[in-house]
């Protein structure tokens, strides 16, 4: 019947490409918002793990900015 692979055949190069499309449109934003916040932009990265990027939204959004501290919003 499906030989033990549950899900057939899905895994296509097509399907990396897409994957790769993805997080880069997700991750440069987040990236740039650490960045303006005074935090490090590499956090950025953090926004593709699951629930750790939950962590991250609530962490920017109720925590003191560094950038306030120091005026600097340019980023």
């Amino acid at each position: 019947m499906m030989e033990g692979n549950m899900f057939g055949n899905t895994m296509w190069a097509g399907h990396w490409l897409w994957m790769l499309v993805i997080a880069i449109v997700v991750v440069i934003p987040a990236w740039r918002i650490c960045k303006r916040t005074g935090y490090p932009g590499w956090m950025g990265v953090l926004i593709l793990i699951p629930i750790v990027n939950l962590v991250l939204l609530y962490f920017i959004a109720f925590a003191d900015w560094p950038a306030d501290k120091t005026g600097d919003r340019n980023g």
